[in-house]
């Protein structure tokens, strides 16, 4: 058994980035002792709707923001999945990137996200799509992949997953209040399609226009959810046994049934 948490975190506009992010990690630091994996939802410092703002706060893998969580990690001697941020590309273009990094404070990858959403508005038109699937084995709750918020729509993404062999899949996210019920559905579904964990981490409060949902959750690989977090800001604390990923795939072989074109 190993513990993770969630930090569903509150990025309401009346807060400043400035304000938040330094309240946000000392809350990263309160988790010292509680886990062995922190995970923090999708572009946290500004919210994941406030497109307008993402030039003003995209920074290089190296900048700020992520030596901020690298120390973080370090000294709280934790693994910390550090939700996103606007990477700045060597190009001059942006990112919307999500970050690993181990107890020792090192980087153990980066995730640049597939899909962005907005139908030609917002991210969509902003930041640059990442084209690769990104797993990392060796973690507390085993071999995991990465991925944010609206690629949970698109099962492609997580098989690909699985066929490298993911046994918990990370999801940062800030996923908005009326479609919450998809949110729901859409993690038990990727949990129940891959026979894996699903620790999916999303935020709260109005931003951008938007009210964003909440509900973090922890799936098993059976599609139960075992924690589930409510609509305010707060840390949700779940048990990841990873033994259940090979009972259940070897009691129900699924995989070995698909038809491949």
């Amino acid at each position: 058994m190993n513990r993770v948490a969630l930090l569903q975190v509150d990025v309401s506009d009346s807060e400043s980035p400035a304000a938040r992010i330094p309240r946000v990690l000392e809350l990263v630091a309160k988790q010292k002792g509680n886990c062995e994996l922190v995970v923090l939802p999708e572009l946290w410092n500004v919210g994941a709707f406030n497109t307008g703002v993402l030039d003003t706060y995209a920074e290089p893998r190296d900048g700020d923001l992520v030596t901020a969580l690298q120390a973080q990690a370090k000294s709280g001697n934790f693994w910390l999945h550090g939700g996103s941020f606007v990477e700045r590309l060597p190009d001059g273009g942006m990112a919307n990137t999500a970050v690993l990094i181990n107890p020792t404070g090192e980087i153990v990858r980066f995730y640049r996200k597939m899909h962005l959403y907005g139908f030609d508005h917002g991210e969509a038109i902003l930041l640059n799509r990442g084209t690769e699937i990104v797993t990392a084995k060796e973690t507390p709750v085993g071999h995991v992949g990465l991925a944010i918020c609206y690629d949970l729509r698109f099962p492609e993404l997580f098989r690909g997953m699985g066929d490298q062999g993911v046994e918990t899949i990370l999801i940062t996210s800030g996923w908005p209040t009326p479609r919450i019920n998809h949110w729901r559905v859409l993690n038990q579904a990727r949990a129940i399609e891959n026979q894996a964990w699903v620790v999916a981490c999303n935020e709260v409060g109005p931003n951008g226009s938007v009210m964003l949902g909440g509900h973090s959750m922890v799936v098993n690989p059976r599609g139960e959810i075992v924690a589930e977090a409510g609509t305010t800001e707060e840390v949700l604390y779940a048990e990841i046994d990873l033994s259940q990923v090979a009972q259940f795939r070897n009691e129900h072989p699924f995989q070995k049934d698909r038809f491949i074109r």
